[in-house]
């Protein structure tokens, strides 16, 4: 990064010109922070006669004194609210060091606090009257000084409202704000389209956080603030609850509310005022959420969402409609919806919200194992019987939502239910209504998602998931857990056509394929990742050696690499009685994500179970050379780590394992521990070339010491049918054809060359007779023939 006293050198000293060079109004954040550290430097100073006040300019031609007020650009604007903000904390940090020290340095500390207090007041507009013209000046300007108006707006906060005849200017002014109607443009057909994101005050987030913060200085008593914002709310929600609102008052007034809401601690301050939280409710953000215009709609499900955060226990009919929105409502609607609804159940738990509208699974066992299946196309507006954390993961499984990257991100549904289902698995502690066996299930989609074509688009999303990711499996072993867990189903998923999964064309399939593969290695990196924990540590500092040979006393398999390698093998042993191509693939992808796996030398019976598993993974990749080496490869280091090599693990240990990593049945393990590639016999329609017996007998002699020697070896018969050697009846078969193709040439020859074929098929008859095999000789004779 380059530094900020470089950046104002190449500007000419200016800093506005670095402003204007920053853009600060797309980078308002960064502008912020080149100030800061300019201003902490001492690199940017008010120099002598810099004030806001010179922005004022009388005009005294003519008998009554006028004013005029020059317009500030967005940086200039930025630059004296920085400073403003940087002279009053200066002022605050010198005034609490004065008030915690004695004698003299207290004094030093107090005359400091006063200079930057006197200089903070040369510099901001002399009176109330003043700031809230200079304000009203770059309002009415039009849109091009929005920016610069809110800048303005801030330095409020910095003025002293205390005395009556300031805090009634502000106060008007501040009527006037919550009044002023929402900026729009009109279209070609004369149709009003609103500017800005539709659910703020203003069109704009930030311009009504800064008209919230100076409405809590002006009225800073306790329960004033809700008492004017009320009573505006009440004025403009009049033409709504009489039904003559259009769509611009309506969102006008939405937007009020939700200043009111987000500003207000609880419900019970709004007693009293001009319009009661029930009456918010029923008279004016329910019916506002059933409006047909989109942009309504979404900003009164903001509402909802906020005034349900205030509540104790969320009301019926507010659950009831954010369901309804969710399942029903457009793509934005959907949105907005949803986002409610996760904030709802972060807040108040999912059974909350069940609890408030009465739901009643059908299947509750079913319900804490896996996710109740929804089609929201056809879900009943009335079905109560589908619990509001199924609604929302349904939400995964919709094709028609918009991937769409234009516009702000946060507006998909997919990156919505990522982000909040994420937020329940960080924090899942605080949620034990949510069963721990629908974490994986979570995971699994989340992981899918991440991985999907339609996400690439989605900045968001993508960068929300990197980070989740990153830092989730290392946590606790109850994340790594469901990590390992998670495996299996997601292959399923993500896999094509297997257990019901669309497949289509050649480059479709190995499009998903690739994906899936992608997902299985990024699953074992997360397996693989160290915990962040006390023993993780500890068991940091020992060395490798007192760490393989000190076994716990309990081993957590299913939070291990061995865990994930014994559930692979499993899965890929239930897969081979299932013949079709794409379960074939599925099997074979399966075991390179196998070999990838590492053991620990302290988990014995992890190793044991595993060398009975390896001929499983060996059926299933015969057609892969590389593959077989590798898992040879695999067997061999098993072997190695096996304290007792010629020890088998008992089938009832071996079960236990499985019933601890959630494997029902399991599979049984292979007595021979033996993995050989195997080697293909030739064609018996091709013509075998003759082997001279001798070396023949010494390369059996050769193959049998071989075998002797090599230790782990792939079972001939578990991996395929077809022998590794020629055997003796196959070389009679090879013989009796080369006869019956003698005596096929015997009979079309002339007569002529009967007595030369005859002495030709007897003197060839030594290798087409169907000798015995003991009856070879090492006659060299013989092997010349």
């Amino acid at each position: 990064m380059l530094k900020e006293e470089w950046l104002v050198k190449h500007c000419g000293g200016d800093v506005i010109t670095l402003l204007r060079f920053l853009d600060v109004e797309t980078y308002e954040l960064v502008g912020e922070s080149v100030m800061g550290v300019l201003l902490k430097d001492g690199s940017v100073r008010v120099q002598d006669g810099q004030t806001i006040r010179q922005y004022f300019t009388a005009n005294t031609e003519d008998a009554e004194q006028v004013s005029s007020i020059k317009l500030m650009e967005a940086e200039v604007a930025l630059y004296w609210k920085v400073m403003c903000m940087h002279l009053q904390a200066e002022a605050q940090v010198k005034g609490s060091e004065a008030a915690t020290t004695t004698g003299t340095e207290a004094a030093v500390y107090a005359s400091e606090a006063s200079d930057k207090n006197d200089l903070l007041d040369g510099v901001l507009p002399s009176t109330v009257a003043e700031f809230v013209d200079l304000v009203k000046a770059h309002l009415s300007a039009g849109p091009n000084y929005h920016f610069a108006s809110r800048q303005l707006l801030l330095l409020g906060g910095m003025l002293d409202f205390s005395d009556s005849m300031n805090r009634k200017v502000a106060s008007s002014f501040l009527y006037e704000l919550l009044n002023r109607p929402l900026e729009h443009e009109v279209d070609e057909d004369g149709n009003q389209i609103a500017i800005g994101d539709g659910v703020s005050l203003g069109g704009d987030l930030q311009w009504a956080k800064a008209v919230s913060e100076l409405a809590k200085k002006v009225h800073a008593s306790i329960g004033e603030f809700e008492m004017v914002i009320a009573t505006v709310v009440e004025e403009l929600a009049r033409p709504c609850r009489e039904r003559t609102a259009d769509f611009m008052q309506w969102m006008h007034c939405l937007a009020v509310t939700g200043l009111l809401l987000e500003n207000t601690s609880t419900l019970r301050s709004l007693e009293g005022t001009a319009i009661r939280p029930s009456e918010v409710l029923q008279s004016l953000l329910l019916p506002a959420a059933k409006q047909k215009h989109v942009d309504v709609q979404r900003a009164a499900l903001r509402c909802l969402c906020l005034f349900g955060l205030l509540e104790n226990k969320p009301s019926t009919e507010l659950v009831k409609q954010l369901r309804l929105s969710f399942i029903n409502g457009p793509d934005l609607v959907s949105a907005m919806a949803s986002k409610a609804l996760i904030d709802l159940v972060s807040w108040h738990g999912p059974q909350e919200l069940d609890q408030a509208i009465g739901t009643e699974p059908s299947d509750a066992n079913y319900e804490k194992t896996q996710f109740a299946p929804v089609d929201i196309s056809d879900l009943n507006d009335d079905d109560l019987n589908v619990g509001v954390l199924s609604i929302l993961f349904s939400g995964f499984h919709k094709d028609d939502w918009e991937f769409s990257p234009e516009g702000d991100n946060h507006d998909n549904v997919p990156t919505i239910l990522g982000e909040g289902f994420a937020k329940i698995l960080l924090l899942s502690e605080n949620y034990p209504s949510i069963s721990a066996d629908l974490h994986p299930v979570i995971l699994a989609q989340l992981v899918r998602l991440y991985f999907l074509e339609e996400s690439k688009e989605l900045g968001r999303l993508k960068q929300c998931l990197s980070v989740f990711f990153l830092h989730y499996p290392s946590l606790s072993e109850k994340h790594k857990r469901c990590v390992s867990s998670a495996f299996v189903p997601l292959m399923r998923a993500m896999w094509p056509g297997i257990h019901g999964n669309a497949g289509g064309s050649g480059p479709v399939v190995s499009k998903k394929r690739k994906q899936a593969v992608q997902a299985a290695r990024f699953m074992v990196q997360m397996v693989q990742s160290p915990l962040f924990s006390t023993e993780t540590a500890e068991q940091a500092c020992m060395s490798p050696e007192s760490l393989s040979s000190s076994p716990g006393p309990f081993v957590n398999y299913d939070i291990s690499e061995e865990g994930l390698a014994i559930r692979i093998a499993v899965e890929v042993g239930n897969s081979q009685d299932k013949k079709s191509a794409p379960m074939k693939a599925y099997a074979l992808a399966l075991c390179k994500v196998a070999v990838l796996l590492r053991f620990r030398q302290s988990e014995q019976k992890a190793i044991k179970c595993m060398r009975g598993l390896v001929n499983t993974l060996a059926a299933s990749a015969a057609s892969d050379k590389d593959l077989m080496k590798e898992l040879a490869q695999m067997a061999s280091r098993l072997k190695s780590l096996d304290e007792s090599p010629e020890e088998e693990l008992p089938q009832d240990q071996a079960d236990a394992i499985f019933e601890q990593l959630g494997l029902a049945g399991g599979v049984k393990l292979d007595a021979a521990n033996t993995v050989v590639p195997p080697t293909p016999a030739p064609p018996r329609s091709v013509r075998a070339p003759p082997a001279r017996r001798r070396a023949r007998r010494a390369a059996s002699s050769s193959d049998d010491s071989e075998a002797e020697a090599e230790g782990e070896s792939l079972d001939v018969t578990s991996v395929s049918q077809v022998p590794a050697t020629p055997s003796v009846a196959t070389a009679r078969a090879q013989r009796a054809s080369k006869t019956a193709a003698l005596s096929k040439f015997k009979s079309s020859v002339k007569p002529s060359l009967e007595a030369a074929s005859d002495s030709e098929q007897d003197e060839m008859s030594g290798l087409t007779t169907d000798e015995d095999p003991s009856d070879d000789s090492d006659d060299p004779d013989e092997e010349e023939s």
